[in-house]
């Protein structure tokens, strides 16, 4: 059995496959021991008995993933490592590996066939520069999701995981609300991985919801105005709504008066039922 979260091993299965790390695509590995066990044990404590990994790099959290879950599937889109996956998972016959960009695949074909329809989990560590893209199309896409348990950069989490209404809440934290329960389950120094990255991580899981926690009449238009809201931060709400949503200030500032708020206030108070009141009122408009 590989010890895949040793740096002599690493750099020597690296070495065989004369692979180098690719900066464009975000390659920091694993080498904390104590870190995928912890991440694969939290997603498998919901119901789903399969899961996705997004991004599996050398295989060492898949390898984790495969001793919890009944079906596995990796999505890779770095073809240098298909031949290093296919050494660390040989002794799994419940993992696939699909060679394609997770963003552009047809995931619901692809999970019709390997997943029957069932719902599934998400887990992974997943590249900074395409978290935000990435959780939002797991959450509007609606697959059958049970929860999404995935490493992101410190930063990101605190802003993914705030509580809509408080100083840190923004358009992510509030859409990332309304489709889930999200909580940020523990933190990873940049030392726990090869090459060291120069900012710290932490592991993130979204509970996703069977019914949103609010009711609103268009739900594009809900997120139209979370997303104008907090366009421009510095500005009132009520300046970046008519900007942003193309209406008058007058228009604005009569839907935040008769939804209960001051026309002076900012978007980073709101929560999600303040949004869900506001886009209901404007789009009786």
């Amino acid at each position: 059995m590989l010890n895949l979260a040793d740096i002599g091993t690493v750099k020597e299965i690296l070495r065989q496959h004369d692979f180098s790390f690719s900066k464009s695509l975000g390659q920091n590995f694993l080498i904390n021991p104590h870190i995928c066990p912890r991440m694969a044990d939290s997603c498998a404590c919901g119901a789903a008995d399969c899961v996705v990994e997004i991004g599996p790099g050398i295989g060492v959290l898949t390898y984790e993933l495969a001793q919890r879950f009944s079906r596995v599937v990796s999505f890779e889109l770095d073809k240098r490592l298909l031949p290093v996956l296919s050494q660390t998972l040989s002794e799994f016959d419940n993992v696939s590996v699909i060679n394609e960009d997770f963003l552009t695949a047809d995931v619901e074909a692809i999970m019709s066939e390997y997943f029957d329809g069932k719902p599934f989990s998400v887990c992974a560590n997943l590249p900074y520069y395409i978290t935000s893209p990435i959780l939002m199309h797991l959450l509007e896409s609606r697959f059958p999701i049970d929860n999404i348990t995935v490493m992101v950069q410190k930063e990101a989490a605190d802003r993914i995981c705030a509580e809509p209404g408080s100083k840190m809440s923004g358009a992510i934290s509030s859409t990332v609300h309304y489709y889930s329960e999200p909580q940020k389950l523990f933190d990873v120094s940049s030392g726990s991985f090869m090459p060291a990255p120069k900012v710290n991580s932490a592991v993130i899981q979204l509970k996703v919801r069977k019914q949103p926690p609010v009711s609103v009449d268009d739900e594009q238009f809900f997120f139209k105005v979370i997303k104008a809201a907090f366009a421009q931060r510095r500005k009132t709400a009520s300046n970046s709504l008519a900007s942003g949503l193309g209406l008058s200030k007058a228009v604005i500032d009569d839907a935040l008066i008769q939804s209960g708020f001051d026309k002076n206030i900012r978007a980073e108070t709101f929560t999600l039922k303040n949004f869900a009141d506001i886009s209901n009122f404007l789009s009786r408009c």
